[in-house]
């Protein structure tokens, strides 16, 4: 009956994936937050032991689900009725409920920002598996956005479960045929490969991180080699805007390297909503 309800009626389905949407971008949080210690800790761990040196004594239990949340001021663990998404920041005023350390605001807008773009993904597919499957998609380019912002790191542990998913939904043409997916998934890889060696020919130095082509296999896996010129175009456009104003206006060093995945991630997105209108348009500007 419930489903029922979902199927004909697509306002109760967006209001359902925007609240699902938001509690997700919760646990978003602690992902994009603890995913690169625990990364960290394997590299030291990895280290110590093909240098066949004494391990580091063992911790506390430090995972996507272990501590709990807690106040990054007094350590004093988060009960439940703050952890509410959104409401729980407005309602303690950006503030511990403890100690009344200011609390940053990007909490709850990666929350608000995931709650949204959920509820983007069920109006445009509706009820279905596009729609499912859209949701895994961009909840995993968010996380994989903040890491890089923060980190300038994007995990396999992410992007490769994601780009065989995206192969094997081909298999079932949700998204995109076999023949389009295994194309953009090896174009993908290879064209980015391609700038990064011609660039460091070039210049000596490097232009972008491995993951970055590991980033766009995956997206064409998911959408095909279709649109791999335009997630490219406008990743490109946006990033190359965002990075002169930012040093323009003294936001960032010229000679700090700016991380590029949140771009493709962007025009990524941009392209599993609305690529067909945003191919014509190209397509329509370049001639063809």
């Amino acid at each position: 009956m419930f489903l029922t309800s979902l199927q004909q009626s697509p306002s109760l389905l967006i209001g359902l994936v925007l609240v699902v949407g938001l509690m997700v971008g919760s646990f978003l949080n602690v992902v994009i937050y603890r995913l690169p210690g625990m990364m960290q800790s394997g590299w030291r761990r990895d280290c110590l032991e093909y240098l066949q040196m004494p391990a580091e004594p063992k911790g506390e239990r430090f995972d996507l689900m272990w501590p709990a949340s807690r106040c990054p001021a007094c350590k004093t663990e988060i009960k439940p009725y703050q952890n509410i998404p959104v409401f729980s920041y407005v309602w303690l005023r950006g503030k511990c409920g403890h100690c009344s350390a200011p609390i940053s605001p990007r909490y709850p807008l990666i929350e608000a920002f995931t709650g949204l773009c959920s509820a983007l993904v069920a109006w445009h597919f509706g009820y279905g598996l596009p729609m499912l499957f859209g949701l895994v998609l961009t909840w995993s380019l968010i996380v994989l956005s903040f890491i890089d912002i923060d980190h300038q790191l994007l995990p396999d542990s992410i992007t490769l479960p994601v780009l065989w998913l995206g192969l094997l939904l081909s298999l079932f043409s949700i998204y995109t045929d076999a023949h389009a997916s295994i194309i953009g998934a090896a174009a993908g890889y290879l064209s980015l490969w391609s700038v990064y060696h011609l660039f460091k020919l070039l210049t000596g130095k490097e232009g972008m991180g491995f993951g970055d082509f590991k980033l766009l296999a995956m997206l064409g896996a998911w959408l095909g080699w279709q649109y791999l010129p335009l997630i490219i175009i406008l990743s490109s456009l946006v990033g190359a805007v965002v990075g002169i104003a930012m040093v323009m206006f003294g936001r960032r060093d010229a000679a700090k390297p700016i991380p590029f995945g949140p771009y493709l991630a962007a025009a990524g997105w941009l392209a599993l909503i609305w690529g067909s209108d945003l191919n014509r348009l190209y397509l329509s500007f370049a001639g063809f």
